[in-house]
């Protein structure tokens, strides 16, 4: 017995076109696909995709105050406090007060989220794999290309902006 919403082998999902043509559905839906691979890979960590992207960041840009590393993964300033408080909890991040600028705390990886950040990495590759597997290997890199350049045009109206320019660097 399959699991509810499973096609079976060459079957396939009845296209209503009143949302088939819409690329926000469409864009959700792959959203919902691709978290839920990050899941089934990488669910034994406990980590979310954005944990992951935050750990992602200060590993390679640590430290950095809360409100740059919010811009860097492109979540709402409010939310990033969270997301380092859970990963502060599990000592894989650590916060303290910026000695430049008294309003502002610094964010850096700790030598554990560090390791635990290179652990969980092969299961995100695992799941970045499965999900463009349908793609032919010109197709993944066309359809990377044409996300950053939907992203890069339309960057400013989401409600959390990606520090400028960050798309396009790639």
């Amino acid at each position: 017995m399959t699991k509810p919403g499973k096609l079976q082998s060459g079957e396939k999902l009845d296209r209503y076109e009143a949302l088939w043509d819409r690329p926000g559905f469409l864009v959700r839906r792959l959203h919902q696909i691709h978290v839920a691979m990050f899941h089934e890979e990488c669910g034994n960590f406990s980590i979310t995709p954005v944990q992951f992207a935050l750990l992602t960041i200060l590993d390679t840009k640590s430290p950095l105050d809360q409100v740059t590393l919010a811009a860097e993964v492109g979540i709402d300033r409010t939310n990033v406090a969270d997301v380092i408080t859970r990963l502060e909890s599990r000592g894989l991040v650590e916060r303290r007060a910026n000695q430049s600028d008294r309003r502002t705390r610094l964010v850096s990886i700790t030598d554990d989220g560090r390791a635990f950040r290179q652990r969980v990495h092969e299961g995100m590759e695992i799941a970045q794999e499965r999900f463009l597997a349908p793609l032919a290997e010109d197709d993944r890199r066309l359809f990377m290309r044409l996300l950053r350049d939907l992203i890069e045009a339309n960057n400013e109206t989401g409600r959390a902006a990606l520090r400028s320019g960050l798309v396009s660097e790639k």
